[in-house]
């Protein structure tokens, strides 16, 4: 399925406080100072095709102004676990839910704002507590600066149903306009990070906090541990 999130522009007057990486006194080669230089002599040339009539279209791949944000899961709410009467142990599992991976991809250059595309896979299960065969999950989308001050969240449903004598099922979510202002040129995706989550509350938060975990197919005793992850 696919999602659209948009962090507004009204974010830009935040974003001017994000510090940026200074190399001066460490004696390191300054990439930005590098990129700034690059960019300036891009302007200049393509000043000069505009003068001299040589308007050509531009390549289609164009390389990034810096790094792309970090994006991940955060630890706490990567699992869905809803225990009936908030007893853990495997019989008393309803539904569940992982995020199982995340790729992505970012696009920037010059002043514009960055772009970041993702696609996340969810795994969910039912297990033997679960009502019915439809469970609507509530997962978030979060943009911070490197700070951890959170500069926009957003909350999407992703109702599931299982088919008949499955307990779990697999969707993919893509999530696209994820559109984020810098403050200036020189403001790279380094220093910001999206982070994605399952909607928890803050018992299901402290099961993953402490390592705890059930398998999603907990209609098979066996096949669960009560024991906290290594």
């Amino acid at each position: 399925m696919r999602r659209q999130m948009l962090v507004a522009a009204a974010l830009m007057a935040a974003l001017t406080t994000v510090p940026t990486l200074s190399y001066a006194q460490s004696g390191r080669r300054d990439p930005e100072a590098d990129q700034r230089k690059q960019q300036e002599e891009s302007a200049k040339k393509r000043k000069q095709k505009e003068e001299w009539g040589d308007n050509q279209a531009p390549l289609q791949a164009l390389r990034n102004a810096g790094p792309c944000p970090f994006v991940k899961s955060l630890y706490d709410a990567a699992r869905y676990v809803d225990f009936k009467d908030n007893r853990e142990a495997s019989a008393n599992v309803g539904f569940s839910g992982e995020i199982q991976g995340i790729s992505a991809g970012c696009a920037y250059k010059d002043d514009q704002p960055i772009q970041v595309t993702m696609e996340v896979l969810f795994e969910m299960g039912k297990g033997p507590q679960a009502s019915g065969r439809q469970k609507t999950y509530r997962y978030w989308v979060a943009v911070t600066d490197r700070n951890k001050t959170v500069l926009a969240k957003e909350t999407f449903e992703l109702p599931v149903t299982f088919p008949e004598g499955t307990d779990r099922v697999y969707v993919t979510e893509n999530i696209g306009n994820i559109t984020i202002p810098r403050a200036s040129t020189t403001t790279s995706g380094s220093n910001f990070e999206v982070l994605i989550g399952f909607e928890v509350t803050p018992q299901m938060a402290a099961f993953n906090r402490e390592g705890k975990r059930f398998r999603l197919n907990v209609g098979q005793a066996s096949t669960t541990s009560n024991t906290p992850s290594q």
